[in-house]
């Protein structure tokens, strides 16, 4: 799935819009930025109620490719124009971590299921 078919089925807001549509290949969820920067595969999603400039710099230093900000966490100018420098994609949700990681889990691996 690309990042704008997730966002239409996660029911969330694209945030910032300029990147490329990439397919993903996998997603991370955490709150603890070393934990991204340790765990977190290239070409996926982070899911996170982190919502500053930072998550979007760990972001770019594991090559994610969307940053998932949930329960509608607002989201910073500043957060929002570095993503657009590094062409990552920001979505919003309000619901929780839990729940969108078990739905990107299910959207990701429809295939295998």
């Amino acid at each position: 799935m690309t990042i704008r078919e997730i966002a239409e089925a996660l029911g969330a807001e694209i945030a910032q819009s300029e990147f490329e549509d990439a397919e993903l290949t996998g997603a991370y969820t955490s709150d603890l930025l070393s934990d991204v920067m340790a765990n977190a595969h290239d070409g996926g999603a982070l899911i996170t109620i982190q919502a500053h400039k930072n998550t979007v710099a760990v972001a770019s230093l594991v090559d994610i490719s969307v940053i998932v900000v949930c329960n509608s966490r607002p989201l910073p100018i500043d957060m929002l124009e570095a993503a657009k420098a590094q062409g990552i994609a920001v979505i919003r949700t309000r619901e929780n971590q839990f729940t969108v990681s078990g739905k990107l889990y299910k959207a990701l691996n429809a295939e295998r299921m």
